[in-house]
Formats: structure tokens, C-alpha cells, sequence
């Protein structure tokens, strides 16, 4: 037997003789659970971590605070669908105010309104089914009248997030909600302004999509 093979069978023989030791079981993952406090505070941290903008309201003055928060960046106008529940209270509230951003419908075919989408107006407003905590991650379920465009393509993307829609993990969410028996063709998740890193893992905001998110959680 030559010295290699030698060698490799001393190896393997020491190998053999070794004790073993076992190796630990690894715990059963459990989903984490905050109560209803936790909750909504751990996804507006979560979120504003990944650079969100978040604001806490009410259902009556969320309007009044949007107005305010877009006029202090500089926000002129806002694209929102007039068919929606958030269209028509921000539509309302806004017309008697001495001072808002000009408020632009998604009322006519996508073909008519890219242009206005993509250079027309500063934000986009959208509603969400849903938060979750875990992630830090609005939960969209765009429909015709308020389409994923809304929240794509304008500079800056506005979501009003109920707090009670709020949810530990997305597994809870699709459970709660039946999604087996309702999943819609576009569920979107949002964790944060667009982004993207190159090669030299240098990050960058607002590359495919919008460069600014603010987040109305309304209590």
C-alpha cells in the first residue's frame, strides 16, 4: 500500500472510531404574535425602517394631514380614484379647505391617463386591504378603479393602512381572508420606496417605481 493510500485509510479509520455527536433537533419555527398595540407599532417601524414615511390619524382627519403633509414636500397635486371609499372622503374634505393640492381623477382609460400618470401628477393615492407587522409591508389588492398604476407610477405613492387591518404575519392574513377561494389576479406587497442596488451593492431609491412612500395609519 503506498504512503496516500495509507494515509486516507489512518483518515477514514480515525473517522470511523469517533464518537458522535447528535445533532440538535432545530425548533419548530412559530409565527410571531403581538397584540393589537404591538402590532401597529412593530409595522410602522418596520416600514419607516425601510425608509416610509408614517403618520398616525384619524378616520375623520386623515384628509386634512395628507393636505398638510403634501404641501410641506412641496406635493402640488394627487392622482386618486373618485369610485373608492378614500377618493370620495378625501375629495370631500379637501374641497373646503382653503389650501390643497389639486386633485386629478382616475377616471378614464389607462391609454389617456400615462402621461398624466407618469409626469402629470406628484403622488398617487391608494387604499390597502391590508398590513402586515412582521414585514413592515402594505398588502395592495388593485382593482379597475383603483389600478396598480396608481401606486407604480407617480414620484410619490400615498396609502392609507386602517389599524385594525393590521396583521401579525401574511400566512394570518390569507388564512383570515379566505384567499384560497378569492385570490385576485395582482396581489401586491410593499415594504418601502422602489429600490435597487448594482454590482457595488450601492443603494438607490425610486430606479423602478416611486421615490417617495408615506403611510396614513388610521386609528
Amino acid at each position: 500500500m503506498n504512503n496516500s493510500a495509507t494515509a486516507r485509510a489512518n483518515i477514514l479509520a480515525r473517522l470511523k472510531a469517533a464518537p458522535r455527536t447528535a445533532v440538535p433537533e432545530r425548533p419548530e419555527w412559530q409565527p410571531p404574535v403581538y397584540d393589537a398595540d404591538q402590532r401597529v407599532n412593530r409595522f410602522a417601524s418596520v416600514i419607516e425602517a425601510s425608509h416610509a414615511e408614517v403618520h398616525h390619524t384619524t378616520a375623520d382627519a386623515w384628509p386634512a394631514l395628507l393636505a398638510e403633509v403634501m404641501q410641506r414636500h412641496g406635493l402640488d397635486s394627487l392622482m386618486y380614484a373618485p369610485g373608492t371609499v378614500d377618493g370620495q372622503q378625501v375629495a370631500t374634505a379637501w374641497g373646503t379647505l382653503e389650501q390643497a393640492p389639486a386633485l386629478v381623477p382616475y377616471d378614464r382609460p389607462v391609454e389617456e391617463l400615462k402621461d398624466t400618470l407618469v409626469n402629470g401628477v406628484a403622488a398617487g393615492l391608494t387604499a390597502t386591504r391590508a398590513a402586515i407587522a412582521e414585514t413592515g409591508s402594505l398588502v395592495l389588492w388593485p382593482t379597475a378603479e383603483e389600478p396598480r398604476l396608481m401606486s407604480l407610477l407617480p414620484p410619490v405613492h400615498v396609502a392609507v393602512v386602517r389599524a385594525e387591518t393590521v396583521v401579525d404575519t401574511l400566512a394570518v392574513l390569507m388564512a383570515s381572508q379566505h384567499w384560497a377561494q378569492q385570490m385576485p389576479t395582482n396581489v401586491v406587497l410593499v415594504s418601502g420606496p422602489s429600490k435597487t442596488a448594482d454590482i457595488e451593492q450601492t443603494l438607490a431609491y425610486g430606479v423602478h417605481g416611486p421615490k417617495e412612500l408615506i403611510v396614513l395609519i388610521v386609528h
